[in-house]
């Protein structure tokens, strides 16, 4: 079946469904049209011959937004699933046997997006030459839906309530400090101790969280007192370098500054909840055989290595 567009166009009826369910989830025509790379016109004219050929409003416009009508929430949540079929079952049938094509837009951590999931990203984009990869890297929780990304990769210890995820792994959060800190103001023996301390805050929205820490099987939060604060742990870390304060870093930071003998972690008794390592997905849709590919290749380099056996004799 096909639409009649004004001014001669035409398009599927699948086609229109997915326009329809792309612009009442971002709630603006516009945001869609810019997705697209087409005049805004474009858009509210296919909706608008949607809405014709079923006889009924979908959307009620104003000046200022738009609102889906009881028609157009209930053709919206049917057009959902119908749409995840149609591509589950295309999927299944047509991609499975060849290799990932298409484009994939993804939003990365900064620090741990570059050390680990760029080399990574690179070999994918490699073997699989018909992918290509938009890789947006900062610090911030995007809005997958909004900002039009497949996926996000984020470190955290708590979802929210919505979030659609795929864990691929943990990283441990280590207390460093250098040895000339720890020379000329103390090795702490216990977690309050650093409130004696100078400390480096790693910063969210702003904010310098207290520091959780496992104290007699139960999560305990310590306030530390912070002369320097950031939103970037490899600047924290090279502060602790340095010898200006105690900082709090995931391993994959921590690592290099350790091996290289410029920090040393401190506090191992009192370990801090592993942070998770996680695929965050737009809501419901269905995810494209391209991106599950990505996926599951990341799932399995991320994993830690199997610790070595032990020697029986």
């Amino acid at each position: 079946m096909q639409l009649f567009v004004a001014n001669g166009g035409t398009m599927d009826r699948f086609s229109a469904m997915r326009l329809f369910v792309r612009v009442a989830e971002l709630g603006s025509f516009s945001g869609v049209a810019q997705q697209m790379g087409v005049a805004r016109s474009v858009v509210t004219r296919q909706v608008a011959a949607l809405e014709a050929h079923l006889g009924t409003k979908l959307i009620a416009r104003s000046t200022r937004s738009l609102t889906l009508t009881s028609a157009g929430t209930a053709f919206l949540e049917k057009s959902r699933v119908i749409l995840n079929l149609v591509e589950a079952a295309e999927t299944d049938i047509a991609q499975e046997a060849v290799a990932p094509r298409g484009s994939i837009r993804i939003s990365l951590p900064l620090s741990f997006g570059i050390k680990r999931i760029a080399p990574l990203l690179l070999a994918f984009a490699e073997r699989y030459p018909e992918v290509r990869l938009d890789m947006d890297y900062a610090d911030r929780r995007v809005s997958l839906i909004e900002e039009g990304y497949d996926l996000s990769i984020r470190i955290t210890r708590t979802l929210g309530p919505t979030d659609v995820a795929r864990k691929l792994g943990t990283a441990r959060m280590l207390v460093l400090a250098s040895p000339g800190y720890l020379a000329r103001h103390g090795r702490p023996q216990h977690p309050t101790d650093l409130v004696h301390h100078e400390c480096l805050g790693y910063t969210i929205a702003g904010n310098n969280l207290p520091w959780p820490f496992v104290i007699d099987g139960r999560i305990e939060h310590i306030n530390v007192r912070s002369r320097l604060n950031g939103n970037n742990g490899e600047v924290l870390t090279a502060a602790a370098a340095q010898g200006l304060g105690i900082t709090c870093q995931p391993d994959f930071i921590a690592g290099s500054f350790i091996a290289a003998g410029q920090v040393e972690e401190i506090l191992q008794g009192f370990p801090l909840p592993e942070l998770g390592i996680y695929a965050i997905f737009p809501g419901t849709r269905h995810i494209p055989h391209r991106v599950r590919v990505l996926i599951d290749e990341l799932q399995v380099a991320l994993q830690p290595a199997p610790a070595p056996a032990a020697d029986a004799g």
